[in-house]
């Protein structure tokens, strides 16, 4: 059953985005004057087809559901050895017949068209209300940014503002918080966050400029020191012959602390566990409304991920994080939807410029496995959190349709660009170069994706 939501979600979002991508193609095409000839979404053998009496537009749905094209009448893709010819009536029509303003609005309009399809997603999620952890800070591990700004855990963060002086930005949830965050590690800012906590309101001032370009890769927010917390954690089951049922540990019971040290989130319990393999560990545990001790030593295991030994207590484990309702008016989800846009956008941007220059691991790139994995469980999570990664996903193909590689829109706006600034437009001998190139260059990340994405299967 999950394996058919993940194709038919899968489907359902390809189609989604590539109709918009394509649409945007059509539509600034025919607003310019420009004669279509076919629609197609995807590609291959086509499966349905027909022709629009109004338009005389081709209509068709094929095979290969990776993709879609929209052709136009352009005089460079007609033989002359077949002795077919464009009437002379429909000449200006053609595509290359076009001013390059003309050709760039038209090419420029499917990345634009996938960008304002996340801005009415992001808007309509923002707008219709979402629920979410609340921004409270679990107790910080040592050494971290969280811990040397004066957090103990049990915070509720309420605004963040750049150190002197900025603007203060309220914190809603902890994703909005991870936004933040993230913003600020980019750029290596000093910021202030505002916490409410047991003996009022403080200031916190945190530096985010040890967290390098491959931290931010990664779960840059573990680094810094902060996880959702003020939850309860319980143990949801545990497995038999296990560490966990050695020590006494039984499913309903509520963790307390773990050394000393307050347990109210998952991610931290975990981690703990997994750097004391071998070693006692005493947990404070509430069961039946009474609190109590018991000694668990994790067993040392090979971590197959990483291939270091860490320690596993054998528990399944159950979090429930505090949570608030997040929702906006109009306006206010438009600017947000607006800004979440162009800040995935910028930070793709930053990524794709990274693995370039090699201070990013190539393994961060993602093919239509995990696209197909990803669609499938924010599915099954709701339309809320689908609809969030329709939108992710539509900023991603807009980004990468915009880089300056031949075969892809940003190639053609390249060509085109140089021809505005000379005057004359890159010769057909370069473009077939280029364009061999660019193709290379689409194989190529084409197989590092769906390496990856077979790795992320064997893995797991």
């Amino acid at each position: 059953m999950n394996f058919l939501t993940e194709i038919v979600a899968f489907v359902v979002a390809i189609g989604v985005l590539v109709v918009v991508h394509e649409f945007g193609h059509y539509s600034v095409a025919r607003l310019c004057g420009v004669k279509v000839l076919r629609f197609s979404v995807g590609f291959g053998k086509p499966l349905v087809r027909w022709v629009s009496k109004k338009t005389g537009v081709e209509w068709t749905i094929a095979a290969l559901p990776l993709g879609g094209y929209v052709k136009m009448l352009d005089e460079r893709e007609i033989d002359p050895e077949s002795g077919t010819t464009i009437p002379p009536e429909d000449l200006p029509r053609a595509f290359n017949r076009q001013n390059v303003g003309k050709r760039i609005a038209i090419v420029a309009a499917g990345p634009i068209a996938n960008f304002l399809l996340a801005i009415i997603l992001f808007s309509a999620v923002f707008a219709g209300g979402v629920t979410e952890p609340a921004a409270i800070v679990s107790p910080p591990a040592a050494d971290t940014a969280a811990a040397r700004a004066g957090f103990e855990g049990g915070e509720t963060i309420l605004s963040m503002r750049d150190a002197p002086g900025g603007e203060t930005h309220a914190i809603r949830s902890w994703s909005d918080l991870r936004w933040k965050l993230l913003d600020a590690a980019f750029d290596h800012r000093r910021i202030v966050l505002t916490a409410k906590t047991h003996d009022g309101t403080f200031d916190f001032p945190v530096s985010v400029a040890a967290i390098t370009d491959a931290d931010a890769d990664q779960d840059f927010m573990d680094k810094l020191g902060f996880t959702p917390g003020g939850g309860t954690l319980a143990v949801a089951g545990v497995e038999a012959g296990s560490a966990a049922q050695k020590g006494g540990l039984k499913a309903g019971d509520t963790l307390r602390a773990i050394d000393g040290r307050p347990v109210d989130n998952a991610t931290s319990f975990i981690d703990y566990v997994k750097a004391h393999g071998g070693k006692p560990v005493t947990l404070v545990i509430e069961r039946q409304g009474q609190r109590q001790s018991v000694q668990v030593v994790p067993d040392l295991k090979r971590d197959a991920s990483t291939g270091k030994d860490i320690g596993r207590i054998g528990a399944a484990l159950s979090n429930q994080l505090p949570t608030v309702d997040v929702r906006y008016g109009p306006i206010e989800s438009l600017r947000l939807g607006v800004n979440r846009t162009w800040d995935i956008s910028v930070y793709s941007l930053r990524m794709f410029g990274r693995m370039i220059t090699g201070e990013a691991s190539l393994k961060n790139l993602s093919g239509p496995v995990t696209i197909a994995d990803y669609a499938g469980k924010s599915a099954r999570l709701g339309l809320t959190a689908f609809v969030s990664f329709l939108a992710l996903v539509s900023i991603s193909l807009g980004v990468l349709n915009l880089l300056p590689i031949p075969v892809l829109d940003g190639g053609h706006l390249l060509y085109y660009l140089v021809e505005a600034v000379t005057g004359k437009a890159v010769s057909d001998r370069w473009q077939l170069v280029l364009q061999r190139a660019g193709l290379v260059c689409i194989v190529a990340l084409s197989m590092i994706a769906l390496f990856n994405d077979l790795a992320r299967l064997i893995r797991f």
